[in-house]
């Protein structure tokens, strides 16, 4: 077998590996369990209560979860519009970074605030070390947010009548301290031997090949890079990303990092399992997300690794794959693989340029964030993936003429209203925010660097990316004007939040339903032709809502190849 294949397979298997167990650890920490940490973050965590004036034993509704999430994410934007726009005169500035102007803060504040790193400014020549330390706070919390949201959907189905649905600021401070943090310092130490730069000086120099003098950024990158990986944020420390060589030096630290930002995705599904004692449905869902997961990185990794026909038909040799825009030290296949699981996981980092991507393989990238549900993003993954749950428990109690339940809950027309909303959204803010870039070419489609098809595809890569909170893009587009930094800032506003509240109110409200005991006629949820029921939902969504758009851009661009 292909050694390049191997390490994809090693990959993927031991993130696996550790997600079960650490999804048993995430559940405890959830419930209030007993764990090996408790020695170390109990003392912290009752130090934070204390000081910020915390019941931790007071429950919380749903309304209560979401006043709780707005009201502290409103005050980390205003400290960071603060800090971005003023870094210029702050400490912690040694290479003389500029502030920001308005609206690039007001995009880059937003963008880190809602888990996504939509990186408008120019890597590590836009932003001073104590911007970039902030930044680095945001991708704990913001992830961090996504995690204490999902505990109020593990807490509805906790029990056969859940009236408790836990503490907002308890789950986020444990998020934080018990599972973020330790993972975080883990792979923060493992790259620092990779030889990931931390410091907190200024640019070194070195000799080039050419014997020239080249100064080199460098500052505290190790533990941003674990953390962007980690809590599934993807902002890079370097504007590169991880094909940067000091974000990502060798093919060990790019594995390292591929594990990182899978972990806390799948770990969450069997949290799930573990805390509500449904692990078939668990695996159910599991393997719903791994067989669309499947379906988007194969073809990608197989396109990736034959390379471009129309240099093949030139007479280049095409061995390597097609490795325009690619690292040699990670290669074809890796990269490609790299491509939809950011993608897919709602990291959106990097480690070679998507826009120059075989055009299929940036369908499926898009097609990645358009679904949105395939593992996701740390704790909201689940939550998109249960909008699809409960429109196929809809659809299903329809087919066999009884009410739709879930879990022994009803699910009615006040949830199923909740689900249609949010599941629409997601498509009417990359549609609309496409539509818009075209049509007033003046304001969007002016700062394309490509033309045609690939340039359409770049207009509609970089809605798909803010409305998945994704944050990679195809970056022949020059985003960092005040037509995209409002824009995209729009769409990742209401595209991170609705998605959480609909959900969590779905889940709240069936919560105080009365249970109903399984009958003969009960759906089974936890069997494989429900998932099956979840897949076909998903597909015909997908289908419906954005192959146009496609048709337009990636795959237009796929026969126009082969024409040539």
């Amino acid at each position: 077998m292909n050694t390049e294949i191997i390490g994809i397979i090693a990959m993927f298997v031991l993130a696996l590996g550790i997600a079960i167990p650490l999804g048993k650890y995430i559940a405890k920490v959830y419930a209030g369990d007993r764990t090996f940490l408790d020695p170390i973050f109990n003392p912290l965590e009752r130090f934070f209560y204390r000081i910020s004036g915390i019941n931790p034993a007071q429950e919380m509704g749903w309304k209560q979860h979401m006043y709780a999430m707005l009201s502290i994410n409103l005050v980390w934007f205003a400290l960071s519009m603060i800090i971005l726009m003023m870094q210029g005169s702050l400490p912690l500035n040694p290479d003389a970074n500029p502030s920001m102007s308005a609206d690039l803060a007001f995009n880059t504040s937003i963008s880190f605030l809602v888990n996504c790193d939509l990186q408008h400014y120019s890597g590590e020549s836009g932003i001073s070390y104590l911007g970039q330390v902030w930044l680095l706070f945001l991708q704990f919390v913001s992830a961090a947010t996504g995690m204490a949201a999902v505990v109020v959907l593990f807490r509805a189905f906790r029990t056969k009548n859940s009236t408790g649905l836990g503490n907002f600021y308890v789950n986020l401070i444990k998020s934080t301290t018990r599972i973020l943090l330790p993972l975080s310092l883990l792979l923060a130490v493992f790259l620092l031997f990779t030889g990931m730069p931390m410091t907190f000086e200024g640019k070194d120099t070195m000799i080039s090949l050419q014997g020239d003098t080249v100064a080199v950024s460098r500052g505290p990158v190790a533990p941003f890079v674990a953390i962007k990986h980690i809590g599934t944020n993807g902002g890079g420390f370097f504007g590169a990303n991880a094909a940067h060589p000091l974000e990502n030096p060798s093919y060990l630290s790019n594995m390292a990092e591929m594990v990182g930002q899978f972990v806390i995705p799948l770990a969450m599904i069997f949290a799930f399992g573990y805390f509500t004692n449904k692990r078939r449905l668990s695996w159910v869902i599991f393997g719903v997300m791994t067989v669309g997961f499947f379906l988007l990185m194969v073809p990608n990794v197989l396109m990736e690794m034959k390379g471009n026909p129309a240099i093949s038909a030139m007479g280049v040799d095409a061995n390597l794959g097609a490795m325009e825009g690619k690292e040699m030290r990670i290669g074809a296949a890796a990269s490609g693989f790299w491509s939809i699981a950011t993608t897919v996981i709602s990291t959106g980092s990097v480690n070679a340029m998507h826009d120059s991507t075989m055009p299929l393989s940036g369908m499926n990238e898009m097609l990645a964030m358009m679904v949105n549900a395939f593992y996701g993003g740390c704790g909201v993954g689940l939550l998109n993936f249960f909008i699809y749950i409960i429109l196929a428990v809809f659809i299903s109690g329809l087919m066999v003429g009884r009410t739709p339940e879930f879990l022994g809950k009803k699910v009615e027309a006040r949830e199923m209203k909740i689900a249609m909303i949010i599941a629409l959204v997601h498509p009417f803010l990359i549609l609309v925010g496409a539509g818009l870039a075209t049509g007033f070419p003046a304001q969007g489609a002016s700062t394309l660097n490509n033309p045609g098809f690939h340039g359409f595809s770049e207009i509609l890569y970089e809605y798909t990316s803010a409305s998945a909170n994704n944050g990679s893009g195809f970056e022949g587009l020059g985003d960092n004007t005040l037509w995209w930094n409002i824009s995209t800032g729009i769409v990742l506003l209401l595209s991170r939040f609705l998605p959480i509240i609909g959900p969590v109110a779905i889940a709240g409200l069936m919560a105080q339903k009365k249970y109903i005991p399984e009958g003969d006629g009960t759906l089974k949820t936890d069997t494989a032709t429900f998932g099956m029921m979840i897949f076909t939902v998903i597909a015909i969504i997908a289908a419906l809502s954005f192959f146009p758009a496609l048709a337009l851009g990636p795959i237009a661009e796929h026969f126009s190849l082969l024409s040539f």
